[in-house]
């Protein structure tokens, strides 16, 4: 049977000895009075939470999945309703949402390590409360002062639920071709209808109603993107005084019958003249998803990285507990009839390859949320802006580069136990199930390359990269003088010149020639995703050798993880650089009718 144990020691060293939060939330003023030993409390509370209730339903609510009982009827696995009443009484999906609400008003950043546990727990139930922090998140930013009234304090609660309903059976990621229809009805509603596919807990029996997000067309729209309108159509109707009114006309028709993420309902969303309310602005609905959309960037993010601890800790037990063979310098394990497989030199890549994407996607994911939180409530307007331009900046990163690395790693875990990885009961074969989807939905990771590449740098000349390239420069230029930091400041350095060299030359042909990016933006995410990861290891390989204290101490162990990753990971870009200056000509050279 799988294990979890909330990785404390990592979460704390990440908060207050990487990024020293007390002190940089005492900056913005609604979370000034926050310290580190509250944050501290509320995370082992979490965490408590997430191993004791959440943890056991992972493997049975995957065997079992959802049931589709006819007339939009679904229930979740057995279990998963009782967990999130547990969820709601405890208060957690209140953590980080606006007290005017009913929210706590805790930083975002302490919301992303509840998540992060909850998804080492139980990916499937978290999608449910994942989701609807992501609608909560868009109507505070978009809604109507009467939308928020009505539907945020029963959001926040976790009363209700909500989803996002974008795609449809013929677009895929291009929703500029979506045909779902709203028409005016003359009383400020609108009549929607269409079909909306994989959309995750549409429905289910956890909570008493759920507001879903739908993209649609107003007529005389304009086509593509530009002609789409955002409106909230929820489940059931409600009444002036919050009650609950008439089922409206959105009903599940299906669910899906899918690789992995089991307990979660994935469904087929039929609109047949569904009452909705428009949010935002007529045909700027996308701009307002966006809210929604990146949140759920972020997110799935999060997912990765939690079922990356999740299968790490569970392929290292594995690692010492099994025996097999000897060690090639010779027995280690005297008194057994074999060595642990830990003694052996590949075993420790694998383990220390998931063990260094994981930490370093841990420090990666809490200081985006400390960026967020500085973006939304810093006194300082360039703070805000620096802060939200690195948010946009390494967002597609957050989404491609740790789910890649995740997929990589439950893969490396599953391998670890050999065919008892391959076997259902040991569980390890659910985590590469459950993390193939997160190189998938929320736009597939070669979308994210496109997004960073197109929009992010060669859009504004370098400018956001050039932001973070700063912050680089800032740190090599403190450590220039000290010998120990040398090997890691070296390598940054060059992985930093490099990305510099390499962004000016695809701008080059991306002028005479705009496939040269497409071709260019897969490897040029996984290189610009390993200079982040380089300025990160190299900041925690600094803190440890600081601290260390002896060859098997927190520190030491932190320090073999970093000198690991820059040795063994990090020249993945060596391929990937030669990779994107390959060009489109290879790629674009036979007509479709050749292949």
């Amino acid at each position: 049977m799988p294990q979890y144990t909330p990785p404390l020691r990592d979460m704390q060293f990440v908060l207050h000895e990487l990024l020293d939060v007390e002190t940089q939330l005492k900056a913005l003023p609604q979370h000034a009075e926050i310290d580190a030993e509250t944050i501290d409390q509320i995370v082992e509370e979490a965490g408590k939470f997430c191993s004791n209730v959440v943890f056991p339903l992972n493997q049975s609510g995957d065997e079992e999945g959802c049931t589709y009982a006819g007339d939009g009827v679904v229930t979740a696995p057995k279990g998963f309703k009782e967990a999130y009443q547990q969820y709601v009484e405890a208060g957690w999906p209140a953590l980080s949402c606006d007290p005017d609400f009913g929210g706590q008003g805790l930083p975002e950043l302490v919301n992303n390590v509840l998540y992060e546990m909850l998804n080492s727990s139980n990916q499937a139930w978290t999608m449910y409360p994942g989701l609807t922090h992501g609608a909560y998140a868009c109507l505070l930013e978009h809604g109507t002062d009467e939308q928020k009234s009505v539907y945020l304090p029963k959001i926040v609660s976790g009363e209700w639920t909500g989803t996002m309903c974008l795609t449809e059976p013929h677009c895929g990621t291009d929703l500029g071709i979506l045909r779902s229809k709203a028409e005016p009805n003359g009383d400020g509603s609108y009549a929607i209808s269409g079909t909306k596919i994989f959309i995750s807990s549409g429905e289910h029996d956890l909570a008493e109603n759920i507001v879903h997000l739908v993209l649609a067309r107003l007529p005389d729209a304009p086509a593509g993107t530009k002609g789409i309108s955002l409106f909230i159509v929820p489940k059931f109707v409600p009444n002036a005084d919050g009650s609950l009114g008439e089922r409206n006309g959105i009903k599940c028709g299906s669910i899906e019958h899918k690789m992995g993420i089991h307990g979660n309902a994935t469904c087929v969303m039929n609109l047949d003249g569904a009452k909705g309310w428009l949010v935002g602005e007529p045909n700027k609905g996308l701009n307002a998803m966006f809210v929604m959309m990146n949140g759920a960037r972020l997110g799935v993010g999060m997912q990765s990285l939690g079922l990356a601890e999740v299968a790490y800790q569970n392929s290292l037990a594995y690692a010492k507990d099994r025996v097999q063979m000897r060690s090639l310098s010779g027995p280690k394990a005297k008194d057994k009839p074999a060595d642990p497989i830990i003694v052996h030199p590949d075993v420790r890549r694998m383990l220390l390859t998931q063990k260094a994407y994981t930490e370093a996607g841990r420090a990666f994911c809490y200081w985006v949320g400390l960026m967020i939180d500085q973006e939304h409530g810093h006194p300082d307007e360039k703070v805000r802006k620096d802060s939200g331009d690195l948010v946009a900046l390494l967002t597609p990163m957050i989404k491609a580069f740790i789910t890649d690395n995740t997929f990589e790693s439950t893969n490396l875990g599953l391998q670890v136990f050999g065919g008892h990885g391959y076997i259902k009961e040991w569980g390890m074969e659910q985590y590469v199930r459950d993390a193939r989807i997160n190189m998938i939905y929320e736009g597939t990771n070669t979308i994210q390359s496109l997004d960073l590449i197109g929009r992010k740098v060669l859009a504004d000349g370098g400018a956001k990269l050039k932001k973070f390239g700063a912050l680089v420069q800032a740190f090599i230029a403190e450590n220039a003088g000290n010998d120990e930091m040398k090997e890691f400041i070296e390598p940054l350095m060059d992985i930093g010149d490099k990305v510099t060299k390499l962004t000016g030359e695809v701008a080059q042909k991306a002028m005479k020639n705009p496939e040269e990016v497409g071709a260019a933006a897969v490897p040029y995410l996984r290189v610009v995703g390993h200079l982040v990861y380089s300025y990160l290891w190299a900041r925690m390989a600094k803190i440890a050798l600081e601290k260390t204290t002896g060859a098997n101490d927190f520190y030491a162990t932190k320090l073999a993880t970093a000198r690991f990753y820059f040795a063994k990971l990090l020249p993945e870009t060596a391929y990937q650089i030669r990779a994107a200056r390959a060009g489109a000509d290879t790629l674009m050279a036979l007509d479709a009718e050749a292949f």
